[in-house]
């Protein structure tokens, strides 16, 4: 009897225990309390025979360890601040209210009793303007709460400019040992596994024999498929869906972007799926949806108005809310984008940028002379070799001994039956500068000569392949049209911002202008191509961005820092006011102008300009970036706050994304449920997964598919990293 009375003495106390750090974590999600809740969520594990409460643990929301709920205070800062969470950034985020002294405003305005939440040094610039202005004016960040870290960031990097041999910000060493997983986050991460798969594993293969084996091996307990597809897929998609309704919530604004209107992805019973993400101000980028249209073309009114039902869904009256739509545009499109800024005049919708770039290989396939001449005389290399088998014998012959294998040589289809035919062109030219050894000693081979004589046209490609002048205009087209690829995967790997839009043309103008030094071209041709893209990309935004975003600020002769103005065209001033006074409400529009002429004098005090425009080498591409990409925007919304109507602009145009194409889904999943009838119920389990992929893909950075991975894993499988194209003779043999 005193057992049973001490296990319910036991179980009330374990319950009272959790319903108390759930309130705790509550409050502190509310911004009451500290900031490790956020990472931590409160667990009852109940006994799996009696139901019973066993334990209260705490769930790290970033890498699903498990730990003991006696102390969260040591296990934030053992798991969470010394870095043995994997996932955790090393930013904790600080209620900059709680420090003493002067401080940047713009942050919450409760100050909260928790020690342990100030930093170890407060921020003293006594000696700035930026600093007296908003001491006593707090307020919500445009990005919510996850812009406390990144505000913290903007802190530090100003402490370090003015005191430099002051070390801000805690050591990520002291690593603690490892944890051991418990059985209940060990099948979590299993069945979270199973749908960021999102279709390519099989929930099947968890009933497979050896995978049982394996579980048993690891002490785990079977675990029913049905299980894993039914209440466990519910269960996590609730939960990633209120997780991404609150970072909306918290949002003050967003961007909706839209992929899929240019590149359909058919799904089967004759419809293709378009990507809608929502970009949210603190950088973070939100899954939302997919939306079936059909594969054929589609009309200006059914793209227009697919967009704005996802923007009313979202904002309901206050359309203003969204600030603009990024789309992989078609011609139809780009009309819907231009109507939807007529029918909600705040909007600044542009087309995708990468998808931009990219067209510039169709106008060079189309307009530039070179290139076609050069076409030209590839295709009749390659229609030759091809439709002559005795020539074809004798390619082959000598690519087996340059290369110990056989090369195609592709011949682009009907341009009627290829879209976009280009693309084929471009591979043509791949597979005859690859095979450019072989093609050369088949033309002076004596057998070749001797057997092909009296044919006309082989004499016309002996003559092509034993030019000088076509291996070097080869790999001239080939090398211009490396810059534009280039620039495209920077662009897609980096993901620029609308205010980067004028310097990365610039680059390419620069980079084009080296090419035609390089070989020799003449620029105007070429020139008038790409001027002639760019102003159908061109979008207002991209001017105003670029003079508002404080990463551009240039350094005068004063010491100031000043916007851009001179690298602007008359035109794109002029382009400026009116996308500002566009922007702010109408009785609002001489005071936006008025400040806009003052920071056109004045800019931005010198230390935080110097703070924003920190940058460090990224590890994985090589380029400099930006260390604290969001403090672009929180300069004005804390110590330039002076500028009410200009400020306003600002914050919602330099967190513009400028492409589209961020997320690649897995499609294969949808075709799945295409396949098995239609059926509402296998529908529905394909859109949960799909969501709760799509958002772990986000939240890690993660922009391509396991089938791209595959397909690049098995095509260096052996291990030299990428094909080597073979060198081009430029010494050929008449």
């Amino acid at each position: 009897m005193a057992s049973h009375e001490d296990s319910d003495f036991s179980a009330k106390a374990l319950h009272k225990r959790y319903e108390g750090l759930v309130t705790v974590r509550s409050k502190a999600i509310k911004g009451k309390g500290a900031w490790y809740w956020s990472h931590l969520l409160p667990l009852l594990v109940q006994h799996p025979d009696s139901g019973l409460p066993k334990a209260v643990k705490l769930r790290c929301s970033l890498c699903n360890a498990m730990f003991s709920a006696s102390n969260p205070s040591r296990t934030a800062s053992e798991h969470l601040k010394r870095g043995t969470c994997p996932n955790f950034n090393g930013i904790v985020p600080k209620p900059l209210a709680s420090q003493s002294g002067p401080r940047l405003a713009g942050t919450l305005g409760a100050t909260t009793p928790r020690k342990r939440n100030a930093p170890a040094s407060s921020l003293s610039v006594d000696d700035t303007p930026c600093t007296e202005l908003l001491v006593h004016t707090p307020r919500m960040l445009s990005g919510g709460k996850e812009d406390l870290g990144a505000l913290a960031l903007l802190e530090d990097s100003v402490k370090k400019l003015k005191s430099p041999g002051l070390k801000t910000g805690g050591s990520l060493g002291g690593l603690g040992g490892p944890n051991k997983a418990q059985v209940e986050a060990a099948l979590n991460l299993l069945a979270e596994w199973l749908y960021e798969s999102c279709g390519t594993v099989s929930f099947s293969c968890v009933e497979h024999p050896k995978f049982k084996a394996l579980l048993s091996q690891l002490g785990l307990p079977p675990v029913s498929r049905r299980y894993l597809a039914g209440a466990k897929l519910d269960a996590k998609f609730e939960e990633v869906k209120q997780n991404s309704e609150l970072k909306l919530r918290e949002a003050m604004f967003f961007q909706l972007s839209s992929d899929g209107w240019k590149k359909k992805e058919p799904i089967g019973m004759g419809e293709s799926l378009i990507n809608i993400t929502l970009n949210l101000p603190n950088g973070s980028t939100l899954f939302r949806s997919v939306v079936n249209v059909n594969s054929g073309p589609v009309s200006v009114k059914l793209v227009e108005d697919t967009l704005a039902e996802a923007v009313l869904s979202i904002c309901g009256p206050a359309p203003e809310r969204c600030v603009g739509i990024v789309a992989d545009a078609d011609k139809y499109t780009l009309k819907a984008l231009q109507g939807l800024e007529y029918r909600f005049p705040r909007m600044v919708n542009q087309s995708c940028q990468a998808q931009g770039f990219s067209n510039l290989l169709k106008d060079f396939n189309k307009h530039l002379l070179l290139l076609r001449s050069v076409g030209s005389e590839c295709m009749k290399v390659s229609a030759f070799f091809n439709t002559q088998p005795q020539a074809r014998m004798y390619l082959q012959k000598y690519q087996r001994q340059e290369y110990d294998s056989l090369k195609l040589l592709r011949t682009p289809p009907d341009p009627q039956f290829a879209d976009p035919h280009y693309a084929y062109v471009l591979l043509m030219l791949d597979d005859i500068a690859a095979s450019a050894r072989a093609l050369q000693h088949t033309v002076i081979d004596d057998q070749f000569c001797l057997q092909l004589q009296d044919d006309q046209v082989a004499r016309d490609v002996t003559g092509v392949v034993g030019s000088m002048r076509f291996w070097q205009d080869l790999e001239a087209v080939q090398e211009l049209m490396k810059v534009v690829k280039v620039t495209v995967n920077d662009i897609e790997q980096d993901r620029p911002l609308v205010s980067q839009c004028l310097p990365l043309w610039d680059e390419l103008r620069n980079k084009v202008k080296d090419w035609c030094a390089q070989y020799n071209k003449d620029e105007a041709p070429i020139h008038e191509i790409v001027e002639r893209r760019f102003n159908k990309n061109y979008h207002p935004a991209w001017a105003a961005s670029f003079i508002l975003d404080p990463l551009y600020l240039v350094r005068d002769s004063s010491g100031k820092y000043l916007p851009p103005f001179r690298f602007l065209t008359a035109e794109q001033e002029k382009d400026v006011d009116r996308l500002i006074t566009r922007l702010v409400a109408r009785e609002e529009a001489h005071i936006a102008l008025m400040e806009l002429m003052k920071w056109r004098a004045e800019g931005l005090d010198p230390l935080y300009a110097q703070a924003v425009q920190v940058k460090e080498r990224d590890p994985v591409t090589g380029r400099m970036r930006a260390v604290n990409p969001q403090s672009r925007r929180l300069v004005w919304e804390t110590c330039l706050s002076e500028f009410k109507s200009l400020g306003k602009v600002a914050v919602r145009l330099i967190f513009l994304h400028a492409t589209s194409c961020g997320l690649k889904c897995n499609w294969s999943l949808w075709r799945w449920a295409y396949r098995n009838g239609n059926s509402r119920q296998a529908v529905d389990k394909a859109e949960k997964m799909i969501f709760i992929a799509s958002h772990a893909n986000l939240e890690r950075r993660d922009y391509s598919n396991e089938e791209e991975k595959d397909a690049e894993l098995f095509m260096n499988g052996n291990g030299s990293g990428e094909d080597i194209t073979d060198e081009v003779f430029m010494n050929a043999t008449s």
